[in-house]
């Protein structure tokens, strides 16, 4: 049967390899169980429904996307986009979460129709490969980035950042910085001996080593702090708390939304949203080797509709912008290329709604070895970049791509910094017939975008 639906022997992979990698994605991504109920809390929304809203995007969403697209990416509420909603559309702007929440609904359906209309698709195609290759790369950089400020290893400084000091507040902090470095290690050396599922293992076993430090009194738990126990607290979820966000995006009250401010909201998260999922599709299946000679990505409609309907779905059960995640790199980089990556790491998500307590366990220590170790493994595209005088318009804006997104902390300002790069400096060059007529509506776009948003 799942040679049938998914063409293992087609795509050089088998069910074990498959089963593998979901895995591994579920587990780099599970921190999202965690982190985006805490974050949308902070607007006034229960932290439990959120919780399980997530799950269920994320169930709903990669689910879409293994069947529609047959692709091993999966999807969830977007970090930064999570964010965007709470400390800019919530508290900036002052509008409320549901008034957000509905913003997010009528992005998912434009995105549905701009989807069955190719429009993302070819703007998809429109992005020129070694600029491709250049996105490729800077996710690599801005998923390790965030692997280091998840161990606890990069932290604020004078100078923006700077390594974490280990000797101060040790049984905490100091551990778990030193504990992510130990599974970066053991990741690193399972990688080197071609161990399959290096890096769940790696995760699996960092979990484990911190549990013996709580055990032997290395590592303390201080709950004020946010550093909680490491042993995963058996219990069900209360299922009652989703009817406190599901379908709340159609309880507004426009008379207190201004049209024009709601409008700028909903292009906002378009923005920020396609460029987002543009960019981390761009860099996974540069990294599986998915795309094609010309640099387009096979399947890609459904894959984008895929994400359309999660984004919609997401917003009724009561969360953020659900999108494609860069952490469905770790499940490619162990050997996930089908649809059935994607469906168990699907189930896993509507699974864990049942023992949510035990998978927002996870450490992100445990999880931050995988995010730099992937991290190393998409920045070796670079290589493919030619950096070669002839070459200069392509290889300038393929730089400047790979730099913004972890100095700016955003794919999407990535790739806006590659495109209108690219656009002025070919024109400059005498070279603006090699640019497509979509490119210049992309960079014009970007740089209104900077002008009005």
């Amino acid at each position: 049967m799942f040679e049938r639906v998914f063409k293992l022997s087609q795509h050089n992979t088998n069910v074990k390899t498959e089963v593998m990698a979901g895995i591994t994605t579920f587990m780099t991504m599970a921190y999202i169980l965690a982190v985006n109920p805490s974050i949308l809390g902070s607007t006034g929304m229960d932290s439990t429904a959120v919780l399980l809203a997530t799950a269920l995007a994320s169930f709903v969403g990669t689910a879409c996307m293994a069947l529609m697209a047959n692709l091993p990416f999966a999807l969830s509420a977007g970090m930064g986009l999570n964010a965007y909603m709470a400390y800019t559309v919530v508290a900036g702007y002052g509008y409320s979460w549901q008034v957000a929440l509905l913003a997010v609904f009528i992005e998912g359906l434009i995105f549905i129709v701009l989807s069955l209309t190719s429009v993302r698709e070819a703007i998809f195609n429109a992005i020129p490969l070694t600029l491709k290759k250049g996105v490729s790369v800077g996710i690599g950089l801005f998923i390790a980035f965030i692997g280091l400020q998840n161990a606890g290893l990069s932290v604020d400084s004078s100078t923006l950042v700077t390594i974490t000091s280990f000797t101060e507040n040790f049984h905490t902090a100091g551990i778990c910085a030193l504990l992510a470095l130990v599974g970066l290690f053991i990741t690193a050396v399972l990688y080197i001996h071609r161990v399959k599922g290096a890096i769940l293992f790696g995760i699996l076993l960092t979990w484990i080593i911190g549990m013996v430090c709580q055990v032997a009194g290395l590592y303390v738990p201080d709950a004020e702090a946010g550093f909680y126990t490491l042993f995963p607290a058996f219990g069900m979820t209360d299922f009652s708390k989703l009817g406190l966000t599901f379908g709340q995006c159609f309880n507004v009250d426009f008379s207190a939304v201004g049209i024009v401010n709601f409008i700028v909201v909903i292009f906002s998260f378009l923005f920020v949203d396609i460029f987002d999922t543009l960019g981390t599709l761009i860099g996974v299946a540069t990294k599986a080797k998915m795309l094609d000679r010309d640099g387009k990505l096979p399947g890609i409609k459904p894959a984008l509709l895929s994400d359309a309907i999660a984004t919609s779905a997401g917003a009724v059960l009561g969360t953020s912008t659900t999108t494609t995640f860069v952490e469905s790199a770790s499940g490619v980089a162990v050997g996930g290329r089908t649809g059935l990556t994607a469906i168990v790491t699907a189930v896993l998500f509507l699974l864990s709604t049942l023992f949510a307590p035990i998978f927002t366990a996870i450490p992100s220590f445990a999880t931050a070895p995988a995010l730099i170790m992937v991290g190393f493994l998409m920045v070796g595209t670079v290589t493919e970049i030619r950096f070669d005088d002839d070459n200069l318009t392509e290889a300038i804006p393929a730089y400047l791509a790979i730099i913004a997104m972890p100095l700016f902390y955003s794919i999407s300002e990535g790739i806006s910094m590659g495109i209108i790069s690219y656009v002025l400096l070919n024109v400059a060059a005498g070279k603006a017939r090699k640019v497509t007529p979509l490119m210049y509506v992309l960079a014009v776009l970007f740089i209104l975008k900077y002008i009005f948003l």
